[in-house]
């Protein structure tokens, strides 16, 4: 029976990060996952030889002297990635039904203030108002900052306001507020509950800078994996924890679904919370604490079709489209059935074979749970984003990809005769592939009317057991690294941590 310091459950990012600081400060690490690809949404997949992501679809903050920067620095792989830097005038870009312009996100504040100036005469100082907040409200969460200072963890003076009514205060221009919140598909955003600080937190990375990776961003798991075992941390893939065994109020082990125990001093857990608890089975856990974590409202699920594109047809784009049939981009979230899809968002990945021509898009909308859970008893055990869950579930499939696509086409209309082929997935291939629970794009759903019950503690009520990855304060490659940071802080001293990354 293997015996570590630090057992981590799932082979995310965060759980990557964490295996990574505590290897280096000397912990015996172990990482569980129980499919064979590692990286949770870092992973990539092949069709016809075109690249997909299935969840790094562009990074922000990777200049010099951005958060991320230090980060990736600090865990030694900023230098050794390949990435490819989106248009600067603008690397996102929104568009509508009744509109034929694209009103651009440009990079660099003073660059996103001068772009949509130009598109919004008139509107100079609501926008430089805008992007001066937007700078204010980061500014007050010192994890995000990367400082170890005298504002707490988790502040509360921008926690319980809404995001939507913020940016309604900053102009009176219904397009313009259309157009600044445009981009709200990268935090699932809900204009009846998502907070002001989430479109904050998420749109400053893209500003500062943003870059896609070529050939996928698996190169973050492959390299941060390969500086974990330097370090003598042991990855292990096809290891699926089956259940999480306490006694005398600590975790003593897992078991694994081959009937293994892996032994550890510390746990970690990388996965959703309320499937932790599941796995767990211990009267130290309070029903009410369980209860509080199943029922959390888990943010909305998507659909994806994915195209190989014929070879040097289609002119890769250099930003994401972010298309909406009306005007209240915030609606787009509760569409469903006939009227689906009400908006969708278009990424075209950056291949190193041609620097011209693009191999593959990847076109997403956003997907209840409800629209598939009457297959929701169907498990994919076969490889990566290849289903079989009955005949009625493939037509669906087929039905909803051509829709999609019918509908980039009335905005593309170049890209009819480019398609060599495609493969879709839903809200069931999210859980099942990513381990999403519900298929969530990203983890628990946060709230501004009751901002607090969605932050997750690192601590759970069994002392040597905790929780990392997106669920703990924020999704996307910094808020889930900003989980780590907390996570391992409780091992290390989080002051100590930072101190280590910005001098690195």
């Amino acid at each position: 029976m293997a015996q570590y310091d630090v057992v981590i459950i799932g082979s995310g990012l965060g759980g990557l990060e964490s295996a990574y600081i505590l290897s280096k400060e000397g912990y015996k690490v172990c990482v569980l996952e129980k499919n064979r690809q590692l990286g949770g949404s870092l992973q990539i997949f092949v069709r016809d030889k075109a690249i997909f992501d299935t969840g790094i679809h562009y990074i922000g903050g990777l200049d010099e002297g951005q958060n991320l920067n230090q980060c990736f620095k600090y865990f030694k792989i900023m230098d050794k990635l390949n990435l490819h830097r989106m248009d600067n005038d603008g690397f996102d870009r929104i568009t509508f039904d009744d509109d034929e312009t694209e009103y651009k996100h440009a990079q660099g504040y003073d660059n996103f203030v001068d772009q949509l100036s130009i598109q919004f005469p008139g509107e100079r100082e609501n926008l430089i108002n805008y992007a001066k907040q937007i700078q204010e409200i980061c500014d007050y969460f010192p994890l995000y900052k990367l400082r170890g200072d005298e504002a707490p963890i988790i502040g509360t003076k921008y926690l319980d306001i809404n995001a939507k009514d913020f940016i309604a205060t900053i102009t009176p221009n219904k397009r313009l507020q259309s157009v600044l919140a445009g981009s709200n598909p990268l935090y699932a955003g809900d204009g009846s509950k998502t907070p002001l600080y989430v479109h904050a937190l998420v749109i400053n990375t893209y500003i500062e800078s943003s870059y896609k990776c070529v050939n996928g961003g698996a190169q973050i798991e492959k390299h941060l994996t390969k500086n974990i075992k330097e370090l003598g941390g042991e990855i292990r893939n096809y290891a699926e924890v089956t259940r999480i065994v306490e006694k005398d109020g600590l975790i003593t082990h897992v078991e694994l679904k081959n009937g293994e125990h892996v032994e550890g001093k510390h746990f970690i857990s990388n996965i959703h919370p309320s499937t932790t608890m599941t796995l767990l089975e211990s009267d130290k856990i309070k029903k009410a604490y369980r209860n509080r974590l199943q029922g959390l409202e888990n943010s909305v699920s998507a659909f994806i079709v994915d195209i190989v594109l014929k070879p040097n047809t289609f002119k890769f784009l250099n930003y994401n489209l972010y298309h909406y049939k009306y005007n209240n981009v915030w609606d787009s979230i509760h569409v469903e059935g006939d009227a689906w899809p009400d908006g969708y968002c278009v990424f075209v990945p950056k291949s190193s074979r041609s620097d011209i021509y693009a191999d593959s898009m990847t076109i997403l909308s956003y997907m209840k749970y409800d629209e598939v859970k009457k297959w929701e008893d169907s498990y994919a055990t076969i490889p990566h984003f290849r289903e079989s869950r009955g005949e009625d579930y493939e037509a669906f499939k087929i039905e909803r990809a051509e829709k999609l696509i019918a509908k980039v086409m009335e905005r593309v209309p170049e890209l009819r005769g480019c398609i060599q082929s495609y493969t879709s997935s839903s809200p069931l291939s999210y859980r099942d592939y990513i381990g999403a629970k519900d298929g969530g794009l990203y983890g628990i759903a946060k709230n501004y009317q009751d901002p607090l019950r969605t932050f997750i503690s690192p601590k759970t009520k069994i002392p040597n057991l905790l929780f990392t990855g997106q669920n703990l304060n924020m999704h996307g490659v910094l808020g889930v690294t900003v989980g780590a940071i907390r996570t391992c802080g409780e091992f290390i001293g989080q002051n100590y941590l930072l101190h280590q990354i910005n001098n690195s």
